[in-house]
C-alpha cells in the first residue's frame, strides 16, 4: 500500500511550486491590507479636512454677522411681494421650461403669481384645483375690511380655498425652487409673505410589470418601478403594520434625490439601522444616478469581488428580508432595492423556494450550490486534469480526449480562454441587443460558431461541452450580480490551474475561502452559518426545511423579536 502511495506522491518540483504558491496569498493579503490602510488614512484625512472647513466657516460667520444676515435675507422670502417674485424670476432666468402665470384677486384687491414647469406639472389638476378655486373666490362677495390679514389670511387660503391635498407654506427660496422643479406649483399672493407650495406633479410613470432580472414561475408578478412613492406603496400593500418604518434622506450634492431607509421598528437591530443611516449620510456625490452607486459607496470592502449588499426588483423579497430583521434602501429613479446585511447563502436563495413545497425547494437549492461550484471551477479542473494530471482521468476517457484534441494548435489554457471569452462576448452582446434579435444571436454564436470552431480545429469538442455546461450553470444563480462575480473569479481559477495544476485550483479555493471568511457585511460575517457555524439555522441554508420548523429568525441578526411564528 505504501508503495502505491509513494508512486502517486508528487515530485519535488511540484512541492516547490506549492510552496511558492503559498507565498502568493500572503503577498496579496499584505498588499490588500496596505491599500485598505491607505484608504482608511485618506478617509480620515478627508473627514478631518471637512471638520476644519466647517469650523472655519462657522468662525467666519461669527466674525462677519452682516454677511451672514445678508445671505440669510437673500435665501428667504420677505413681506415685499415684488421682491419675492423677483427672486424666483432671477433664479429661473436660464430655465425656459419654467412658466409664470399672473392672476388678480378682486375680492382681496391683490395680485398673485404662479410658477410651474412644462411637462412636470399636471396642468389639468392645476387648472381645476388651484386656478379655478382662486378665481371663483377672488370674484365672489364683497372684500375690504372684513377679510383677515397676515397669518389668518394665509391659513384661510390653505383651509378654505386650495383644493390640493399636498399644500405647504414656506419662507425658503431654495426649498420652493426644488419643489417647483419636481412638478409642484409655487403660488405667491400680495399681502401674504412667503409662498405656497402646491403638490401637483404629473403622474406619468411606468406600469407595474413582472421583474425582468428575477423571474419566478410561482409568486407575485409585481416588480418595483422607478417611482419611489409607488415602491413604498407596494411595500405598504403587503399588509397593515404600524411598525414598518421609512426614514427619508436626501442624497446628491448638486442634483438631490430622495432615498428611503426601510425597516421594522419592532424587529430590526437599532445599531444596524443607525449604521445604515450613518453610511447613507456620508454619501457625498454630485448625483446618485442609481442604487448601484449607493451600494458601492456604503459597502464594507470595495476591493472584494463579492456582493456585500443584495439588490432586488421584487417587493416580496424585500418584505421577507425586512421580516428577518434586515434593512432595505429604496432610491427614487431606480427599480432596484438594496438589502443589508447579506451572507453568501442569500445569493443562492430564490423567493420561489418558499412558495413551493419544501422537498422540491430543497432539491433546487442544492442544485444551485452545485451549479455555482461548476460555473467557478469546471474550466480550471479541465485545464489541470488535461495539462498536469491526466492519470486521474479514466484511461478510455483520456484516450478519447487526446484523440479529440489532435490537431488543436493551442494549449488548453489558450483553448479555454478562446471559448470563455467568446461566450462572455456573446452573452454581453445578447444583453445589449433588442429582444427579438438577442435569442438569434445566442443560436448563431452558440451553435454555428461553436461547431465551426470545432470543425476548423481551433478548439476540441470536449472543451465546447465543458464551456457550455459552465455557461448554463452560471445562469442558475437567482441573483444576476452574484453570477458576475463567479464569472470574474473563473478566469483567476483558470490561470492558477494552468500554472500549478490541481494544486493551483486547491490553493485558489483556499485563498477564496480565506477572503470570504474575513469579509463582513454590516458587521455580519459573509460566510455565516458555515463560518462561523450556526447549526440551528442550517434548516434554511443548504436545504429549505418545512415552514413549521422555521419558527425563529436567523441568529446572526441581533433582532429584537427572535420568534417568527408560534
Amino acid at each position: 500500500m505504501w508503495q502505491v502511495i509513494g508512486t502517486h506522491m508528487p515530485k519535488w518540483n511540484v512541492w516547490m511550486e506549492a510552496f511558492f504558491l503559498s507565498i502568493i496569498p500572503l503577498i496579496i493579503f499584505l498588499t490588500v491590507r496596505q491599500i485598505r490602510a491607505m484608504d482608511g488614512r485618506e478617509s480620515r484625512r478627508m473627514e478631518r479636512l471637512k471638520l476644519l472647513e466647517e469650523e472655519d466657516r462657522s468662525q467666519h460667520a461669527d466674525h462677519n454677522p452682516s454677511v451672514s444676515e445678508a445671505e440669510k435675507e437673500e435665501g428667504t422670502f420677505t413681506e415685499d411681494y415684488e421682491a419675492n417674485v423677483a427672486k424666483i424670476r432671477q433664479a429661473v432666468t436660464d430655465m425656459s421650461d419654467v412658466n409664470e402665470r399672473s392672476i388678480f384677486l378682486e375680492k382681496l384687491n391683490a395680485v398673485g403669481t404662479l410658477f410651474f414647469v412644462d411637462g412636470l406639472t399636471d396642468k389639468v389638476g392645476m387648472d381645476q384645483n388651484i386656478l379655478k378655486p382662486l378665481m371663483d373666490w377672488g370674484s365672489s362677495g364683497e372684500g375690504g375690511e372684513d377679510l383677515p390679514r397676515g397669518k389668518e389670511l394665509r391659513d384661510m387660503f390653505i383651509r378654505q380655498v386650495m383644493l390640493v391635498s399636498e399644500t405647504q407654506y414656506t419662507l425658503e427660496v431654495k426649498f420652493s425652487l426644488q419643489k417647483v422643479l419636481f412638478g409642484s406649483v409655487i403660488l405667491m399672493i400680495q399681502g401674504i409673505p412667503g409662498a405656497f407650495v402646491l403638490g401637483t406633479p404629473k403622474g406619468s410613470t411606468r406600469g407595474v410589470e413582472d421583474p425582468i432580472s428575477e423571474s419566478v414561475l410561482r409568486g407575485p408578478r409585481v416588480g418595483f418601478t422607478e417611482t419611489l412613492s409607488d415602491n413604498t406603496a407596494m411595500l405598504r400593500r403587503h399588509g397593515e403594520s404600524t411598525e414598518l418604518a421609512m426614514s427619508s434622506f436626501k442624497v446628491g450634492k448638486r442634483v438631490e434625490k430622495q432615498l428611503m431607509v426601510v425597516y421594522f421598528r419592532d424587529i430590526a437591530d437599532p445599531e444596524l439601522v443607525d449604521e445604515v443611516k450613518r453610511r447613507v449620510k456620508t454619501i457625498d456625490m454630485d448625483e446618485v444616478l442609481e442604487s448601484g452607486y449607493v451600494e458601492q459607496l456604503i459597502e464594507d470592502n470595495f476591493l472584494s469581488p463579492f456582493l456585500q449588499i443584495q439588490n432586488t426588483e421584487r417587493p416580496d423579497r424585500v418584505m421577507a428580508a425586512l421580516l428577518e430583521g434586515r434593512v432595505a434602501i429604496l432610491l427614487d429613479g431606480t427599480p432596484f432595492a438594496l438589502l443589508m446585511p447579506v451572507t453568501y447563502g442569500m445569493m443562492l436563495q430564490s423567493p420561489e423556494d418558499y412558495y413551493e413545497r419544501w422537498i422540491p425547494g430543497s432539491l433546487i437549492r442544492f442544485l444551485r450550490f452545485m451549479a455555482t461550484t461548476i460555473s467557478l471551477f469546471a474550466p480550471a479542473l479541465y485545464i489541470s486534469f488535461i495539462s498536469f494530471h491526466p492519470g486521474l482521468i479514466p484511461t478510455k476517457l483520456v484516450i478519447s480526449i487526446i484523440s479529440a484534441r489532435q490537431g488543436v494548435p493551442f494549449s488548453t489554457l489558450i483553448e479555454a480562454l478562446i471559448m470563455e471569452i467568446s461566450i462572455e462576448i456573446l452573452r454581453e452582446a445578447g444583453l445589449r441587443l433588442p429582444k427579438p434579435i438577442g435569442p438569434a444571436m445566442g443560436i448563431v454564436g452558440g451553435l454555428i460558431i461553436g461547431q465551426a470552431a470545432v470543425d476548423a480545429g481551433i478548439v476540441s469538442p470536449i472543451l465546447v461541452i465543458v464551456v457550455a455546461v459552465t455557461a448554463i450553470s452560471s445562469f442558475a444563480s437567482p441573483v444576476y450580480s452574484a453570477g458576475i462575480s463567479m464569472r470574474v473569479l473563473r478566469f483567476g481559477a483558470m490561470f492558477t490551474a494552468s500554472i500549478f495544476g490541481l494544486y493551483g485550483v486547491i490553493m485558489f479555493f483556499l485563498m477564496l475561502s480565506i477572503h470570504m471568511v474575513k469579509l463582513h457585511s454590516f458587521g455580519v460575517p459573509y460566510l455565516s452559518l458555515t463560518a462561523p457555524r450556526s447549526f440551528k439555522d442550517w434548516k434554511d441554508y443548504f436545504v429549505r426545511a418545512p415552514l413549521q420548523f422555521m419558527k425563529n429568525r436567523p441568529i446572526l441578526l441581533k433582532h429584537k423579536d427572535p420568534k417568527r411564528q408560534g
